[in-house]
């Protein structure tokens, strides 16, 4: 059965004129070629358009997979969709040849901040502060939101129904997870001792974040708590 693309043309998903292996081979291309137009991750629902309504669409990913093996970049899960990444091995070739995308130019208070939101969301600005032991500024605020990394959720029943902050769509792309759950389990990290952020960012933390030691790196921020 044919489905209509985006400007209303047929598209032949089925391709039941074709034999078995080359209709597996089209619907790989086809995944493989959406996900490569693609600037954010592509949902499993996007990609389940371009192929047959028999298609085991995780089979056919699998074998994408399998054939990048040896490519320097894979596919992979993230942001509850699909993307491709460049293997950590090629990172400084594309360094030196400058083709290294841009990445949010965080403060490491900023950086300190958004770890913060990442595993207490829904947080406000003053509860950030309360874990950082310093107030958080709206400009601190402003920065994480204009790079995609967070963004406003519901008002919190506190006095003055201050907003609520959360992470983005964009925080899983841009530091390859598919949920929030590949985030280090914060409550090992308290077992273990490591109770502060400062100390967890100097850890496990650290390593999958890729963010630095923040403690006593910031310039001095002392707003008022955000009401709107």
């Amino acid at each position: 059965m044919a489905r209509r693309s985006g400007k209303g043309e047929a598209l032949d998903t089925e391709l039941a004129d074709l034999p078995v292996a080359a209709r597996w081979r089209t619907w790989m291309g086809r995944v493989e070629a959406a996900v490569f137009a693609a600037a954010a991750p592509v949902s499993r629902e996007a990609l389940a358009r371009v192929v047959g309504r028999g298609c085991h669409l995780e089979a056919l990913i699998g074998d994408i997979r399998h054939e990048l093996r040896d490519r320097p970049y894979e596919l992979v899960a993230v942001a509850g969709g699909w993307s491709f990444r460049t293997r950590a091995g090629y990172c400084e070739a594309i360094r030196a040849a400058g083709g290294a995308a841009e990445t949010p130019d965080l403060s490491k208070f900023e950086a300190l901040a958004l770890t913060a939101i990442a595993y207490f969301q829904p947080v406000t600005r003053a509860q950030i502060g309360e874990f950082l032991g310093r107030e958080v500024s709206r400009d601190v605020i402003a920065n994480l939101r204009a790079a995609g990394l967070i963004g406003a959720g519901p008002r919190s029943p506190q006095p003055g129904a201050p907003y609520n902050y959360v992470t983005t769509a964009g925080f899983l792309a841009y530091f390859g997870f598919e949920s929030l759950r590949d985030l280090p389990d914060i409550e090992q990290l308290r077992d273990a001792g490591l109770l502060g952020l400062d100390d967890a960012l100097a850890g496990e933390l650290a390593a999958t974040l890729g963010l630095s030691h923040a403690a006593g790196e910031a310039e001095a921020d002392t707003p008022e708590e955000d009401a709107a």
